[in-house]
């Protein structure tokens, strides 16, 4: 079979023998092909395409010098001048062509810019996606809401910090709840109270746990359930907010589970140090033996303790590294050699305290915030750590809450200094050493009032008002409900009892105490009826500062 020489998209193949620069005689009865010129070399001749130029061959430059000609629009064409008309508008063209070319440059580089500024985004959004998705209530896309923090009825919200130890494998029974705090905000006041619960609270759990119905509150959390899913956790969560604000008295709105492991990498993320001041009330400051073992081999020992101990440190200004941090916090001078931890755990729950102010100073900071590696490593360490009921559309607003409250304006309440001592320690059968009210196991009333007098926006409850009840209605168990009604309030209840035989009316208010015109105040708003300053009917002892008397039943059941 014959083989045929096909043309290509209408180029017709070279003969054998021939050059480039030659004509190529396809048929000879053809018409001569158009005269075109082209660029020799060294551009001092020119000579029409097609004839062969003898003694050379043609060169690359040749062709590449030809082919610009052709897009040149300055170049002479067929040897014809262009008018000045025709060079004005090419000159133009050519630089309004140039101007394009430059916008083209700075669109790019405008789009490079943008595209590197959208991956540094896109990282973040990336890893805050993994971590709401773990770690908040929603969608990563609510971030972009700012929605008000749920309240209670004095305006403030709840929150409960739980802290265990189960990333810590050396450390025994890590799923007790070892740290337990709570944090009351007003979002719209700008200020903060913190107080811790003590581990070792004997409390009755009101269900079967390991320990049996009554144990140490540490338990409680686990107790609700063991599971490792992410309902389980909600509900551990719920069930302790609720179970630890019947005891203090307060609505809990928002549960925080975090360990050891959340302490350490929040502090290295945010620069890898914090600022803390130690007030002992040993001079020295603080010591506890417990931790060192950190110390290190002999060879290594003074350069990890300098001071001698791990933990030890003046009073004054103290500058803790994530390590010293989380061991400071959970430090109670419970080994010899210790000192300035006399109060064992109260002291260990006041460093916890101070240590989360400065965690807040350091993490809010703007250098820390504008930080790419900070913020990263903030999100990882949450992400992975920690465990909340809050919602993504609120975390605007916690933020935004937490930049704007100033350290003066957090305050902390203590349970156990030596003016205020609503708690005290003693060995419990079945508990060994414990910690329970003063005013007896179980007996919440002097906590829940405390904490009520130092969060309420009630200006009545600051006053601190004891009120004395009485019952002139006839009906049994008046007093004692208007008592509680009251107690609810915020008022303090000095004695109950029956009023002398008479007629009071629906109700019938003493005051005592002149002074203390807001609760004054406040009663007239409960029973609608003005205190008088007369003398009451019964004699009066003890601190009592307002005598109540109810003469109609249904004023207790139609008014409280």
């Amino acid at each position: 079979m014959t083989k045929k020489n096909s043309s290509i998209d209408g180029f017709v193949p070279r003969r054998p023998g021939s050059q480039v620069g030659e004509r190529h005689v396809v048929n000879a009865s053809s018409s001569a092909p158009k005269r075109k010129e082209l660029r020799s070399e060294d551009d001092l001749q020119k000579s029409a395409i097609g004839t062969p130029r003898a003694g050379r061959l043609m060169g690359r430059s040749d062709i590449d010098d030809s082919l610009n000609q052709i897009d040149d629009p300055t170049e002479k064409h067929h040897e014809r001048k262009l008018s000045r008309k025709e060079r004005k508008r090419l000159k133009k063209e050519h630089r309004t062509r140039g101007q394009k070319i430059r916008k083209r440059i700075i669109v790019i580089a405008i789009l490079v810019i943008v595209a590197a500024i959208l991956a540094v985004g896109g990282f973040l959004a990336f890893k805050a996606f993994n971590a709401t998705s773990s770690v908040l209530k929603g969608s990563f896309v609510d971030l972009i809401q700012n929605v008000p923090l749920k309240e209670d009825e004095n305006g403030r919200s709840n929150f409960l910090i739980l802290g265990t130890s189960e990333d810590d494998p050396g450390h025994e029974a890590g799923y007790l709840t070892d740290s337990i705090m709570v944090m009351s905000v007003d979002q719209d006041k700008k200020n903060a109270y913190m107080f811790s619960i003590p581990r070792d609270l004997y409390v009755n759990y009101g269900q079967a746990c390991m320990s049996g119905y009554k144990g140490k509150i540490n338990v409680y959390f686990n107790c609700v359930n063991d599971a490792e899913t992410d309902e389980a956790e909600q509900e551990r969560l719920s069930k302790t907010q609720e179970f630890i604000g019947g005891i203090v008295g307060l609505d809990i709105q928002y549960g925080v589970h975090v360990n050891y492991t959340v302490m350490r990498d929040v502090i290295n993320a945010i620069g890898g140090s914090i600022d803390v001041t130690i007030d002992s009330r040993n001079p020295l400051g603080v010591m506890d033996s417990n931790f060192d073992w950190k110390c290190g081999k002999p060879a290594v020992r003074k350069q990890n303790c300098p001071l001698g101990h791990y933990i030890q440190y003046p009073n004054g200004p103290v500058t803790l590294d994530a390590e010293h941090a989380l061991y400071l916090a959970q430090a109670r001078g419970d080994r010899a050699p210790t000192y300035g931890f006399e109060q064992s755990n109260f002291d260990r729950e006041r460093n916890q305290q101070m240590i989360a102010v400065a965690i807040k100073d350091k993490a809010l900071s703007a250098g820390t915030l504008t930080n790419l590696g900070a913020v990263t490593g903030l999100i990882d360490a949450l992400g992975n750590n920690l465990r909340t009921n809050i919602e993504t559309k609120e975390v605007r607003t916690l933020m935004d809450v937490a930049q704007h409250i100033d350290n003066a304006n957090i305050h902390s309440l203590d349970f156990y200094s030596d003016d205020n001592k609503i708690f005290t320690t003693g060995t419990l059968p079945g508990a060994g050493s414990s910690v329970y009210p003063a005013a007896g196991v179980g007996n919440y009333s002097a906590l829940q009032a405390y904490i009520k007098k130092e969060l309420t926006s009630d200006p009545f409850v600051k006053e601190e008002p004891v009120v004395t009840v009485l019952n002139g209605s006839g009906v049994a168990g008046i007093a004692q409900l208007a008592a509680d009604a009251l107690e609810e309030k915020g008022f303090t209840i000095g004695d109950i009892s029956n009023a002398p035989e008479g007629s009071y009316g629906k109700v019938t208010i003493y005051q005592i105490n002149t002074e203390k015109t807001a609760s004054a105040a406040k009663l007239k708003e409960i029973y609608g009826v003005a205190p008088t300053k007369g003398t009451p009917p019964v004699s009066i002892t003890g601190e009592t500062d307002f005598v109540v008397i109810i003469g109609d039943a249904s004023v207790v059941s139609g008014k409280q």
